[in-house]
């Protein structure tokens, strides 16, 4: 391990002072680290002592530290889009799911990255592309999700909806959502869309406020396409956006492709703890009652 990426959300003195003291640490251990410039401005107008902080210029690193929250992780996932590297998430937001770790578990997590204990998995990701006029006018790629949406607050987007190049349905709402494993447990989670495990290769689709009898999520497998046309009869565009950070404007007649990610998030994990164990702990859901298997009648 010679050089770190450290990304941090620091919008308080705690955190920025967290992301000083981690750059600190991993240099005493003779880690090269770098932030990204936002971050560094950010934290320089927050904490004293952050001078020896190095700028990060799209440097080749062996792995990026991310405190923060899932949006911070995405951050990270697009800084590191060109140059990929492992990703270690520690929470300090919210309820952080994308996040290995805790920031009260942070010296342990750094004993473990120094000493090589850890290990990487990769996760799909989705490739878009956007046809207006039969030219491909926008691509980009989501970790999450893509969302296409409405762009009125008072008008319905009338779309058609494409699995493996076939119709399936046409049908008024508030847009939907493509989703990957990973992004079943955001927006398409708030959306009423299933939490798919991390490991099965699936792709959710999340109609929002469907204006139609067949309007339930449905998962297909990864490898299938997926297309969303906004129809001319709708009463207005649309918006397209990629994970909340990259977005694109549809206009009627908009087709909006979607296929699997070229190029996959790498993410470090530093236990096999099941994926059921940290459903738990992260929405906090009640268990009590649970004997498990050889339990006593």
């Amino acid at each position: 391990m010679k050089k770190v990426l450290i990304i941090s959300s620091a919008v308080d003195k705690s955190a920025a002072s967290t992301a000083i003291a981690v750059c600190k640490l991993l240099t005493e251990k003779n880690v090269n680290c770098f932030v990204p410039t936002e971050d560094l401005v950010r934290i320089q107008s927050l904490v004293d002592g952050s001078n020896g902080l190095v700028e990060y210029r799209g440097e080749k690193v062996d792995m990026a530290i991310v405190l923060g929250g899932d949006g911070s992780i995405l951050r990270a996932a697009e800084v590191l889009r060109s140059q990929p590297a492992p990703i270690l998430g520690v929470n300090l937001g919210h309820v952080g799911f994308m996040a290995e770790a805790e920031k009260s578990e942070l010296d342990e997590v750094l004993a473990k990255v120094l000493a090589g204990k850890f290990s990487v998995r990769e996760r799909t990701t989705l490739d878009v592309t956007v046809w207006q006029d039969g030219k491909a006018v926008f691509s980009s790629w989501a970790l999450n999700e893509v969302a296409v949406e409405k762009s009125a607050r008072e008008r319905m987007l009338e779309i058609v909806l494409e699995v493996e190049q076939r119709p399936l349905s046409s049908f008024g709402c508030d847009g939907v959502l493509v989703s990957t494993a990973t992004g079943s447990t955001a927006y398409a989670f708030s959306a009423g869309g299933p939490v798919v495990w991390p490991n099965v290769d699936a792709f959710v689709v999340v109609p929002i406020s469907a204006h139609a009898l067949f309007s339930r999520p449905f998962v297909i497998d990864n490898d299938s396409s997926v297309a969303i046309e906004v129809l001319q009869r709708s009463q207005g565009g649309g918006i397209m956006s990629c994970d909340g950070r990259r977005t694109f404007e549809l206009s009627l007649g908009a087709r909006v492709e979607i296929t699997r990610g070229s190029q996959s998030v790498e993410m470090v994990t530093l236990s096999d703890e099941p994926f059921a164990n940290r459903l738990v702990r992260k929405f906090n859901l009640p268990v009590s009652g649970w004997r498990g298997p050889g339990s006593d009648d």
